[in-house]
């Protein structure tokens, strides 16, 4: 039955793959190989698998050749709108710092001019208040002196009726004293009169004066306003986003701002006598102006804070993410392991950059990290920049955010050109996207 069967066989492939003969020619003899149907269909097939494995192949190549372009080009899309937004960010950022700077000089301004007519409206009011005492003593003065004149006169009246020999005559004295008396009441009431208008008028030009620094000051109060809430409002556009950005680091706005305000803490200066207020009590304006002082200062302990934090990315070039954060399969086929980073995928050499102002305190081999730095920074936070091609800094050297430190590489325990960066907070490991995420919100 199998000699049957393997007979049609081969007469099915020699219709298709007649025998052929392939003859070798020597000088001295001639041989030939003889080519079955069976040898030339397996030929057949294995060229055509080949040939089929060939195209496949050049095609999957080609399929990731374009693919990858097309990363590259998304990469670069997204890296040119970040920095578009980056700029408008640092340009907006910018702008509202020189409107609060702008807004705090007219503060100041209208400050020194508020005190100025409340300067003028006191004297004033102490002016009125002098002439209306002037008059009361002008007018008890006149009536002690028409009153001493009276009894004088009387007095003097007794005298001479005692003196007189008839009464007609003292009529007659009593009538022409009494005349006199009439014109010299009548002399004084009428400078009276005139010192009393003289004084009036100064008094109603006073209360016109009151009344327009009134309305000068009513004024200024409605500019302080607007002025007040302009503050504010920067300062809460300003300063939400920084607390944002700390929040989302995971660390804790006031301890932070009480260490940056322990190391900026320097005071001095000549010593003055205390000048007190008159009234002892603070203004409105004054509270709030003081509340906006303060929110200013803490948006300026909370810009000290930023640059000493790592809010920033190692990596300024086209770059990928192969392993974030946390635990995951270990690329040498060790199980499970706990990640303690982020690792960014490059060109062999790209420059890797110092996250925040620094210390560098390690920079050299460290085993499974390779050729490893180490950066000391504020607020017990360190960073890692590991399996680096080349260092460029060395131990006690101190770098700004920016710097260049090395070269991206792929020593030590690694699988393929990358940077593995880590940030710790005391010695624990934190996620490092935590802190390139939140530097978003303002930077």
């Amino acid at each position: 039955m199998l000699t049957r069967l393997a007979y049609r066989i081969h007469l099915t492939l020699e219709r298709h793959f007649p025998e052929q003969r392939l003859f070798l020619k020597s000088d001295t003899e001639t041989r030939f190989i003889r080519l079955r149907p069976a040898t030339q269909a397996i030929a057949v097939v294995v060229g055509g698998l080949a040939l089929g494995w060939t195209i496949l192949a050049t095609a999957i190549l080609l399929f990731d050749s374009i693919s990858a372009g097309s990363s590259r080009e998304q990469v670069l899309r997204q890296q040119a709108l970040y920095e578009e937004r980056m700029n408008a960010l640092s340009i907006d950022r910018d702008l509202r710092a020189e409107e609060a700077a702008s807004a705090q000089e007219r503060f100041n301004l209208a400050l020194e001019q508020v005190a100025a007519m409340q300067a003028r409206l006191l004297a004033s009011e102490d002016r009125r208040r002098e002439l209306e005492t002037g008059i009361d003593v002008i007018q008890n003065t006149l009536r002690r002196t028409i009153i001493e004149r009276d009894e004088a006169r009387a007095a003097l009246e007794t005298a001479q009726l005692a003196a007189a020999p008839g009464g007609a005559k003292s009529e007659a004295g009593r009538v022409e004293d009494t005349k006199e008396t009439l014109e010299f009441l009548a002399e004084s009431l009428d400078g009276t009169a005139r010192e009393r208008d003289r004084i009036q008028g100064m008094v109603d030009k006073a209360n016109e004066q009151v009344a327009k620094i009134s309305e000068e000051k009513r004024e200024m109060a409605l500019r302080n306003e607007a002025i007040f809430t302009r503050l504010e409002e920067a300062l809460t556009v300003s300063v939400e986003p920084l607390e944002k950005m700390f929040n989302a680091a995971g660390m804790d706005p006031d301890d932070l701002l009480e260490t940056v305000r322990k190391g900026y803490d320097g005071q001095g200066g000549p010593l003055a006598p205390l000048a007190l207020s008159t009234k002892g009590v603070p203004s409105v304006e004054e509270v709030r102006a003081n509340v906006i002082m303060a929110g200013l200062d803490r948006m300026n302990l909370y810009r000290l804070a930023a640059f000493k934090a790592p809010f920033d990315n190692p990596v300024k070039s086209p770059y990928r993410f192969t392993s974030g954060f946390g635990a995951r399969q270990d690329p040498k086929g060790w199980g499970t392991r706990m990640h303690a980073g982020t690792d960014f995928a490059a060109a062999y050499g790209t420059p890797i950059y110092a996250t925040a102002d620094g210390v560098v305190t390690h920079a050299g081999w460290s085993s499974g990290y390779g050729r490893m730095i180490k950066i000391q920074h504020a607020f017990g936070i360190e960073t890692r920049y590991a399996h680096l091609a080349q260092m460029r800094v060395s131990v006690g050297q101190k770098v700004s955010r920016g710097d260049r430190i090395g070269d991206m590489g792929n020593s030590g325990r690694s699988t393929g050109t990358h940077l593995h960066y880590e940030v710790r907070i005391g010695g624990n490991a934190v996620n490092p996207m935590t802190f390139i995420k939140a530097a978003t919100h303002v930077f």
